[in-house]
């Protein structure tokens, strides 16, 4: 007789006595993320290069505006994302048909045409905005909610994902712009211009991978990610709603791509969450205060993603057309600065671990989130005097180095608490609502990111310092704003610390 298999609470037959399927979702996070980091460290590069070394030719704003419409929309599409594998066919199958989705985006950005680079573009975002919140529901679906491993597993799994955004620039920035790469492609016939497609290949077989990692490993998620019972109804309709809903905002936000008159589109993304904080911090229920806290969280979020994100847009291009690309007589590709943020993860992570285990709940979490947005405000203070050197030629690749730590000190501090806090705060009722604030800020944060980097001069230091300055003064102030309102939001927050 077959015995039964273990519930997730006690299954302890995995890597380091963790449930089973941990190490399932592990190597498929990973390569997954390899896949999206190593196209990332190259979208925009691609986008600028000239039509003559193999890129679009794109300006600096149609690059910037395509990036951030594409980050943005792997956000946005994890709320229908989330809701098709809760109601209709189970985290398991969602992840695998997103895995499946988002290799044939790369493959199609394989291709060299533009037509299929904005499919590609399409599908990878599609599909992971089914893959990326259910893999990550999982992974919590593994543990019981008191289970003392919890937390250690999401620290297991995301040291997954960075390893895989570690090591993915390094292969796919190799092929597409090492010199060693090129002669490789004109030595076997190929047209060395060609080869930012080859790396695009490079993510499709590692998503690839993955994907055949998550099939052979399956039965290690017997116990979690099941559909709906056949017999509970699919709710079509809200689902219909969740996408009209989804692509509403999508098009209002995109509005101002096409016609400068909706500029002011942008300054909605904090003037509506400053209103619903004011609306629901005045209420006397504390359920509609807490959500006030929420909405405080998501505008730190939000303001957050805006700088942070730009690693992919204004940094990539500072350090491809501004920075020298060599370290002791080392030279290598520009896109190997991608890799260093996963770097300082990986060194840092058990530091902070210990801190907040040491201080706990002493350090309530608008400090850490304050925490958070002084450390990146401080980053790009590090590169107003970075750009005024510029105006010699390029400089010391360390200058980015110290850009990347800092930020990623501000990560550590804001991004591992941020989605605890929001559970937390959230209703029963409306924690698929808080979720969907969280996934709209990083979405709305990601899109502002890739509509400032349309501003980066490369020509002009003077220019570039104050496009680092006015940035940093803005984070600068939300940092001060939150740090004030600090003992208010404790208030909203009431029990929860």
């Amino acid at each position: 007789m077959q015995q039964p298999a273990p519930s997730p609470a006690r299954d302890t037959s995995g890597l380091f006595g963790h449930p089973r399927g941990l190490t399932n979702l592990f190597f498929t996070e990973l390569w997954e993320r390899f896949g999206y980091y190593g196209m990332r460290a190259l979208l925009t590069l691609f986008m600028v290069a000239p039509l003559a070394k193999g890129g679009l030719g794109f300006d600096n704003r149609t690059a910037g505006i395509i990036y951030g419409t594409y980050t943005m929309s792997v956000y946005m599409l994890s709320i229908p994302g989330g809701y098709i594998a809760d109601n209709f066919l189970g985290a398991r199958a969602t992840v695998f048909w997103g895995g499946v989705i988002i290799a044939a985006g790369y493959l199609s950005l394989a291709v060299h045409s533009t037509t299929f680079f904005y499919l590609g573009l399409v599908l990878v975002a599609c599909g992971t905005g089914l893959l990326k919140p259910n893999i990550s529901t999982m992974v919590g679906s593994l543990y019981a909610k008191d289970d003392p491993r919890r937390d250690s597993g999401f620290s297991i799994f995301y040291m997954g994902i960075n390893t895989g955004a570690l090591v993915a620039p390094l292969i796919t920035g190799w092929v597409a712009q090492s010199d060693m790469a090129k002669e490789f492609f004109a030595r076997n016939g190929f047209d060395p211009n060609r080869s930012w497609h080859w790396a695009f290949a490079v993510s499709g077989i590692g998503m690839i991978v993955g994907l055949v990692t998550y099939v052979l490993q399956r039965h290690r998620l017997a116990d979690v990610g099941h559909a709906p019972a056949a017999s509970v109804p699919r709710p079509w309709g809200k689902l219909f709603a969740v996408l009209v809903a989804s692509a509403a905002v999508f098009g209002v936000v995109t509005l101002s791509d096409f016609n400068p008159s909706f500029a002011w589109i942008s300054y909605g993304y904090v003037v509506v969450p400053v209103l619903a904080i004011i609306w629901f911090g005045t209420r006397r229920d504390p359920a509609q205060r807490r959500m006030a806290a929420v909405f405080v969280f998501a505008l730190a979020y939000l303001i957050f993603c805006a700088i942070f994100e730009q690693a992919g847009s204004t940094i990539s291009l500072f350090a491809d057309q501004l920075t020298r690309t060599e370290i002791a007589g080392f030279a290598f590709p520009s896109s190997w600065f991608q890799s260093v943020n996963s770097i300082f993860v990986i060194v840092l992570s058990p530091v902070f671990a210990f801190v907040w285990v040491k201080w706990g709940d002493r350090i309530p979490s608008p400090i850490k989130f304050s925490f958070g947005l002084f450390f990146l405000a401080l980053s790009f203070v590090l590169m107003v005097p970075a750009a005024k050197l510029t105006i010699d030629g390029r400089i010391s690749p360390m200058w980015l180095v110290g850009l990347f730590f800092l930020q990623t000190v501000g990560e550590l501090a804001l991004s591992p608490v941020g989605l605890s806090t929001m559970t937390k705060l959230a209703p029963a009722n409306l924690v698929g609502l808080v979720m969907g604030v969280w996934f709209l800020a990083a979405a709305l944060g990601n899109k502002l990111a890739g509509t400032v980097a349309g501003d980066f001069n490369s020509t002009d230091p003077n220019a570039l310092s104050a496009f680092f300055l006015h940035q940093a003064g803005w984070v600068g102030l939300a940092f001060i704003a939150l740090l004030a309102l600090t003992p208010w939001v404790k208030k909203l927050m009431g029990e929860v610390k």
